[in-house]
């Protein structure tokens, strides 16, 4: 069996850090952290991945520190489903993939680098796996991050008009 591997992310694994939860830091709006945050309304913060997977790999978090999806209240449970639909269809105008990864990782062992409950939305998109993946294990991204950011800070701010 093959594996791929993103060692950028290795680097961002065991290099150094800002000292806090990094999650808690974007919330604050603290220098120390990259803030790539794209939308925030009722204690849920939407931010493009640092260290994206795809173009538009959206994080969704509780602007509460939790670990545990169970630490959830009823009313935040209903804000992240709304959230996320909200997520989904700025996706959908902004970046048109053809699907979506949406999943939360709970505990380093499940794969969760980030002890802040969070959950990934990663568009897809056909014939993603390019020769620059295969040859050099990189992603091709075909726009700037901090590009994506404005677009989609614009899509989410307009999508909040009546």
């Amino acid at each position: 069996m093959d594996y791929f591997f993103n060692f950028e992310k290795l680097s961002y694994l065991t290099g150094s850090r800002p000292s806090g939860c990094i999650l808690c830091l974007i919330r604050d709006d603290d220098p120390a952290a990259v803030n790539l945050s794209v939308h925030r309304k009722n204690g849920f913060i939407v931010s493009l991945n640092l260290y994206p997977y795809n173009p538009g790999h959206l994080l969704v978090f509780p602007e509460r520190h939790v670990v545990d999806i169970r630490e959830l209240a009823a009313q935040e449970r209903a804000e992240l489903d709304r959230t996320i639909d909200l997520t989904l269809s700025v996706l959908d105008r902004t970046m048109k993939p053809a699907g979506y990864n949406i999943g939360c990782n709970m505990g380093l062992v499940a794969g969760a680098s980030i002890d802040h409950l969070h959950w990934h939305v990663i568009p897809r998109y056909p014939r993603e796996v390019g020769i620059a993946e295969l040859l050099a294990g990189k992603r091709v991204l075909v726009e700037h991050p901090l590009d994506t950011k404005d677009r989609l800070a614009a899509a989410f701010a307009e999508a909040g008009r009546p």
